[in-house]
């Protein structure tokens, strides 16, 4: 089930960063021809594709769109470029080697909301994107697609990239928009949501990297016939990221609802050294971990769902059988530890208990209850913080300590990590 592939189709050709070699390629064919109809006609094909929001919650692009006030003077587009989540390493690929894809769809998608000036919020630790992606910008504006008149059409547009400083939370759209005003990024309350109160005040509409490059092959193609690659409701091809214990880490354009298996075994070429799969965490590292029996399920929004998961970034982690799922949910805690910004209360602290206790398991000197406290800390995170950090550290927890009881337990009876291994202590850490 290999499939077309649209977003990645460039990626092979030498020199596909410059508009000339785009262009040849059939570029900005879409945006020319979106600029031809109505705004409400390219929303329209928008959400005939069924484009669901590729950054993680897996909303409908043209319905969100379809928020916006369009009778507002001043609207933003906003990219969120942010891309941070472990095992997620696709927006930057696509920023590098095909920038001229993105900056379409940001013609077409400002077109279609009436915004005039679109944003580029660039994760920092990202500066070959942003230099690749600041050139193509300007090659776009000396061409005349962007500026006072795009493409010869009385359309003005800018497009501005703006660097973030290497934090996570940024990722959070809200947190985003404030860190693009100049402020600390922090999440806000909501509502007001951004297509109310957005940027500077302004209705806003965020969306991710490849939610907008995906909009230029919906408009080059058709609404239903993008849709039509993928399912009824979740449309279209995505990029995933695979990495971990498989011979062929990478990333794979696939139809949306390519069975899990079918990533892992033909694209992915199997379990390293063909050991046991044990477990796959199948959309970024704040989704809940899966079994070697649900990797039959469709990579689609519905079909990790169905299986106690989510598709979130669409960043699948393989484990196989030598992995020690409390080392594994242990990183995970020191990280989200790390990036919470300290806002809310049960993320601030309990991101911290969560690294202490797993920590503390994982070197042997864990206690009676601690995997019981484990699931009460977790569950009293879960919808109780403005933002879904303390979420995204909650759900893993919580799909490990469902899935994996037993290991948890043992670590504890035994007061060692049965897996043994070596491995660095946090500086300054103690149980």
């Amino acid at each position: 089930m290999a499939g077309e592939r649209l977003l990645t189709r460039n990626w092979d050709t030498p020199d596909a960063v410059r508009l000339p070699v785009y262009e040849q390629r059939g570029g900005y064919k879409a945006a020319r021809k979106a600029l031809g109809m109505s705004a409400a006609e390219v929303v329209a094909e928008v959400k005939k594709a069924n484009l669901r929001g590729r950054g993680g919650a897996g909303f409908p692009a043209g319905v969100k769109w379809g928020f916006i006030n369009a009778a507002a003077p001043t609207k933003y587009l906003v990219i969120n470029a942010d891309e941070g989540e472990p095992g997620t390493f696709k927006d930057r690929v696509l920023m590098e080697r095909d920038p001229h894809q993105l900056i379409e769809g940001c013609i077409i998608a400002s077109y279609a909301i009436g915004a005039h000036h679109c944003y580029i919020y660039i994760r920092g630790e990202l500066p070959k994107a942003a230099k690749t992606l600041t050139g193509a910008i300007a090659e776009a504006r000396a061409h005349g697609y962007l500026g006072r008149t795009c493409f010869g059409q009385p359309f003005e547009l800018e497009i501005t990239v703006h660097r973030g400083a290497g934090a996570y939370i940024c990722g959070e759209e809200t947190a985003l928009l404030e860190s693009l005003e100049g402020k600390r990024g922090e999440p806000r309350l909501k509502p007001p949501f951004p297509a109310v109160v957005g940027a500077f005040g302004q209705p806003t509409i965020v969306n991710n990297v490849e939610t907008i490059s995906a909009v230029t092959h919906v408009l080059e193609r058709g609404g239903e016939a993008f849709g039509a690659l993928g399912l009824p409701g979740d449309g279209g091809t995505r990029v995933f990221c695979l990495s971990g214990h498989v011979k062929k880490p990478g990333l794979y354009e696939l139809p949306v609802g390519t069975p899990l298996r079918t990533l892992i075994y033909e694209h992915g070429g199997g379990i390293r050294e063909d050991r046991a799969l044990k477990a796959v965490i199948p959309g970024g590292s704040s989704t809940p971990v899966l079994l070697p029996e649900h990797i039959d399920a469709p990579l689609s929004v519905d079909g990790l769902k169905a299986v106690g998961s989510l598709i979130g970034s669409a960043a699948v982690i393989v484990m196989d059988e030598t992995t020690c799922v409390v080392r594994a949910m242990w990183r995970l805690a020191r990280f989200y530890h790390h990036e919470s910004c300290g806002q809310c209360t049960p993320c601030r602290e309990g991101t911290g208990w969560l690294e202490r206790v797993l920590g503390r398991i994982e070197t042997g000197v864990g206690r009676d209850g601690d995997v019981d406290l484990l699931r009460n800390i977790a569950d009293n995170m879960m919808g109780n913080t403005i933002c879904p950090l303390g979420d995204a550290a909650a759900m893993p927890t919580l799909g490990f300590l469902n899935r994996f009881r037993t290991e948890f337990e043992q670590h504890v009876l035994q007061g060692k990590c049965p897996f043994g291994g070596r491995f660095a202590l946090p500086a300054g850490w103690q149980a």
